[in-house]
């Protein structure tokens, strides 16, 4: 008899589109990270940084990846007393925070232990949803003892008065402020709003009412 005729050929196996590495699943971080040291033998459509990217430093590339889109405008106002001084600004690309200036005509001396309010001549009006938070200066902190007694201090998004920043010395020595001196960093933060569910009971925890040291010290 006549022979049969062949089976047509199979299809390919359809593949699947390529991922954003935005997309990627959890259990590939550690692949991510392991390749983005050596981003050349990650397969091209899992590459950590956008083709035309590559000739940066990776700290570069990362940098400009991360501030990508990253910016909320905020405005903001000067007042006559800061009329000269620079707005707050980020020292570094990868810093969290925007140094404070201090909005002075005079120098002001705070002597060890205590506190005084520094103006910085500024007003904002913050985007719906964000707050501003007022830090310490780790250097100021470490050298000369320069804290915030309330950090991290709160700018409410519906605040409209002039920055104030309430400084205080726990150092030893007098600390002189000067017009211009980095007195605080400010950090703009999400806000998260809670709401109250008011229950007869919670549930037990291994820890439950334990606290202040009551986990020890070391």
């Amino acid at each position: 008899g006549a022979a049969a005729p062949p089976p047509p050929p199979r299809a390919p196996a359809a593949r699947p589109p390529p991922r954003h590495d935005d997309e990627r699943p959890v259990a590939s971080v550690k692949r991510f990270v392991y390749f983005a040291a050596y981003p050349k033998l990650l397969p091209p459509n899992q590459h950590p940084f956008p083709r035309g990217n590559r000739g940066l430093s990776l700290r570069a590339q990362a940098s400009e990846r991360h501030n990508r889109g990253m910016s909320i405008p905020v405005l903001v106002r000067r007042l006559p007393h800061a009329e000269g001084l620079p707005l707050p600004s980020y020292a570094t690309a990868g810093a969290a925070g925007m140094d404070l200036l201090a909005a002075i005509q005079a120098p002001v001396s705070i002597k060890p232990g205590e506190r005084t309010l520094i103006p910085t001549g500024l007003t904002i009006a913050l985007p719906p949803g964000y707050e501003l938070q007022i830090r310490p200066r780790s250097g100021l902190a470490l050298k000369h003892g320069i804290t915030l007694p309330n950090t991290p201090g709160t700018i409410d998004e519906d605040y409209r008065g002039e920055i104030g920043v309430i400084v205080l010395n726990t150092g030893d020595e007098t600390f002189v402020v000067e017009r211009g001196t980095r007195i605080a960093q400010a950090v703009l933060a999400p806000v998260i709003r809670a709401e109250w569910r008011e229950v007869d009971s919670l549930d037990v925890t291994e820890r439950n009412a334990g606290g202040f040291g009551s986990t020890g010290t070391a």
